[in-house]
């Protein structure tokens, strides 16, 4: 980082998160260390604020509109890919091409590292965009329907603490995986998601619907992002940055389908 003088590290871990997670053109951050990505990660929902205030301010308008629920829910997801450059969507379908691929260990990691997108890949984001349009379509039009789709859209980004929990090891050396798995103390973990089921079922309460239909959501999400993060371990030997970008997809993804269909 040159001769620049070390900032405090929830400064610098403010910054490594926003700057991860959205396009907010914001300085880099001094050093990036272990404390550092440990609260970056833990920060994660709350840099995606903007995203969510985003994704609720389009459903809001699209609603509003009178537009068709999955239109308006293809507006959000759009917004959401753009306040991310499409990051997590890559790393997503890196990361499905990978562990999809009837290889040795060296030879997934190519593949994704490539940036190439194979069959596998592309399935999983058509899959994962509809289901998302459609989810966030439905869920806006329920009363404060809005205010559920900006939660969803920052509670999903609390699945970064399970791939970089501290029994999860690094696949790799280097790179995103490298600097943050590890980073998160199991409690820690267990914390965020405590927290985050009770922000969803508060905001499905807010709609009329009986709270803990949210927090459910968030378990079984936690579930699936879990189960994702094991067999990222089984294949790769550990996760990489588009692991964890996968889990934010994934817990998008089935935050919606719960919600919805609750």
């Amino acid at each position: 980082m040159g001769d620049r003088p070390a900032r405090g590290v929830l400064t610098d871990a403010a910054l490594l998160a926003a700057g991860t997670f959205t396009t907010i053109r914001v300085a880099a951050p001094s050093v990036v260390d272990r404390p550092r990505a440990r609260v970056a990660m833990l920060l994660a929902p709350l840099a995606a604020l903007p995203l969510g205030a985003a994704a609720a301010v389009v459903v809001a308008l699209g609603s509003a509109a009178g537009l068709p629920a999955l239109i308006t829910g293809a507006l959000a997801v759009t917004a959401i890919a753009l306040g991310t450059r499409a990051l997590h969507l890559d790393g997503l379908a890196d990361t499905v091409d990978g562990l999809a691929a009837p290889y040795d260990r060296s030879r997934r990691l190519a593949i994704m590292k490539s940036g190439d997108v194979g069959p596998a890949g592309v399935v999983a984001l058509v899959v994962v965009l509809l289901i998302q349009a459609a989810g966030l379509g439905t869920v806006a039009s329920r009363p404060y329907g809005w205010l559920l789709v900006g939660v969803l859209v920052c509670v999903s980004r609390a699945a970064v603490v399970a791939p970089c929990a501290s029994p999860v090891p690094p696949a790799t050396t280097g790179g995103l995986g490298a600097a943050v798995a590890r980073s998160v103390p199991l409690p820690a973990a267990v914390g965020v998601a405590v927290v985050a089921a009770a922000a969803v079922g508060l905001a499905s309460a807010a709609g009329a619907a009986p709270w803990w239909q949210g927090a459910a959501a968030v378990v079984v999400a936690a579930a699936v992002v879990v189960s994702v993060v094991r067999r990222a371990v089984a294949l790769l030997g550990g996760i990489t940055g588009d692991v964890v970008g996968a889990c934010v997809e994934v817990a998008l993804t089935v935050l919606c389908v719960v919600v919805a269909a609750a």
